[in-house]
């Protein structure tokens, strides 16, 4: 028998959606569908679910989210976030923002639009484990890990997935959530527009002298953004997780410090401004690439999340953008059934990359001068956005507009996000 043949004969599983990636923003998705009682298979290439009792506990892990609080939003409408909470949440209630070459400096809070908080800053694997468990309570949904996609056909009006063990997976709806390299993005032949930021992104978990207070401080330093994000461990509001936007040959240096010398250098960066500052976990580091793909759909096909778009750190709204492009399709899918469309079709598929792109789009440029206009040297324009920062700070209803903005809180939300 030939391996055509042998790969011919394997079972086809058919489902209404496969979601390719058990990510955050993919895991999402399938509980949105799942609840709506559609069909869904989870691909996931990890090959195991998060051991849950494990997440939460002891030392944060490195990688974290800030949640705004319409992701909260989502997150209790799919009954994670209660899940979530009694692991470990950190919510922050105010943001400092100051120019590290200058005076300039603006401050953010909560109560200035009537919010208890700007957000929560989470560990990733908190959120995914969460995710994970109302999954796991969903009968319509299937998920398989150690799976992996290497090949797709479009055969009439359904997609079939070929993965590397031969086996067949068909939908008439396929959808990409497996990140910013996405494989099924490049099987499917949807270009990418993509450039180097110029920076690695440093991250790791610390422990400061002073409390942080609930809030996330980010300064703009000559060779990029360093934020500190607010953690509680244990009611203990001393530890910080951070993200260090550098060029690469400054990033270089930093690695090769000690802990202790590492340590001196966030010290001095964040100007003493928590006092010192103990280093609890290794460095871990990644090269930040901005990408946006061309088009968000093709036949039977969608990208959500990273594999859409991913976006610079220093606003922390990546995750954030892929729960809205998760919350949109998942209306628009459901919609499409309930008045008997086939999930895959072209003008379902349009409506969710229209609503979702020119948010993400808006997002992309507006980080993207953030990081060219705090990466210059030139004195006129460090003046104006030192002038700028101060300027803003003293008006409430541009501050408003701004907060509301990074809350999450623009254009028609999806109604479970509302």
């Amino acid at each position: 028998m030939t391996a055509d043949e042998e790969t011919n004969m394997k079972e086809t599983t058919h489902d209404e959606v496969i979601v390719v990636g058990g990510g955050m923003v993919g895991a999402a998705l399938a509980a949105l569908l799942g609840e709506a009682g559609l069909s869904v298979t989870v691909l996931d290439a990890r090959p195991a679910p998060l051991a849950s009792d494990d997440v939460g506990c002891g030392l944060p892990a490195p990688r974290v989210s800030a949640l705004t609080p319409v992701s909260q939003r989502l997150l209790t409408h799919l009954g994670a976030w209660p899940w979530m909470v009694e692991r470990r949440v950190s919510p922050y209630q105010g943001m400092r923002v100051w120019d590290g070459e200058g005076n300039g400096e603006i401050a953010f809070e909560a109560a200035d639009i009537g919010l208890r908080e700007l957000g929560h800053i989470v560990e990733n694997d908190v959120v995914l484990a969460g995710l994970e468990a109302r999954l796991a309570a969903l009968p319509s949904v299937t998920q398989r890990f150690g799976a992996r996609v290497s090949g797709i056909e479009r055969e009439g009006e359904a997609q079939t997935l070929i993965l590397d063990d031969g086996s067949r997976w068909t939908a008439p709806l396929v959808v990409a959530a497996d990140g910013a390299r996405s494989p099924l993005r490049r099987l499917a032949g949807i270009e990418v527009r993509e450039h180097d930021t110029g920076h690695v992104a440093l991250v790791t978990t610390l422990r400061c002298e002073h409390g942080h207070g609930g809030v996330a401080r980010q300064v703009f330093l000559p060779d990029g953004p360093l934020a500190f994000l607010p953690l509680r461990v244990d009611a203990d509001d001393h530890h910080c997780s951070i993200v260090w936007s550098t060029r690469p040959e400054h990033a270089e240096r930093l690695l090769a410090l000690d802990p202790a010398a590492f340590a001196e250098a966030l010290n001095a960066a964040m100007e003493g401004r928590l006092g010192k500052i103990d280093v609890l976990d290794e460095v871990h580091h990644f090269p930040l690439t901005q990408r946006h793909a061309r088009e968000y759909s093709a036949p039977g096909l969608a990208l959500i999340g990273d594999a859409a778009h991913s976006i610079h750190p220093l606003a922390g709204q990546g995750v954030n953008l892929g729960f809205l492009d998760a919350a949109v399709l998942a209306e628009e899918l459901i919609h499409a059934r309930q008045r008997g469309v086939a999930l895959g079709d072209a003008r379902t598929l349009a409506r969710y990359a229209r609503r979702r792109r020119g948010d993400n789009t808006a997002m992309l440029a507006l980080m993207d001068g953030f990081r060219l206009l705090f990466g210059t040297q030139h004195p006129a324009l460090r003046l104006i956005r030192n002038v700028g920062l101060s300027s803003t700070d003293k008006l409430m209803p541009l501050k408003r507009i701004m907060i509301r903005q990074a809350a999450g809180e623009r254009g028609e939300l999806p109604a479970v996000c509302r």
